[in-house]
């Protein structure tokens, strides 16, 4: 089985390091990474599987799509062959519509 390449946009990377940052804060500093190492083993099942997330509800788009991950929606764009991670956000957060 081919595997899909990944790529975490710029936002990405800032929305994690924003999580580590929240909880460092918080003074558990372990929690973040915790948190965050779970969202990234996530984040890299969809090597195999780039579909397994659903469709973002806000926009209704086949090729964006989103893992759910208490407390946080991993949302992603699915391209022919690759995969970019676009944000990392709480669970309770709405998409902006433009």
């Amino acid at each position: 089985m081919a595997t899909t390449s990944i790529r975490l946009a710029e936002s990405a990377l800032d929305d994690l390091h924003g999580v580590m940052e929240w909880y460092v804060q918080q003074g558990i500093p372990d929690v973040g990474r915790r948190l965050v190492r779970d969202i990234l083993e996530q984040i890299e099942v969809l090597a195999d599987h780039p579909d397994s997330g659903r469709m973002v509800p806000e926009f209704g788009q086949p090729f964006l799509r989103e893992l759910i991950r208490p407390p946080f929606r991993i949302v992603y764009r699915r391209d022919q062959e690759a995969v970019r991670v676009v944000r990392v956000w709480r669970s309770e957060r709405l998409l902006r519509l433009p």
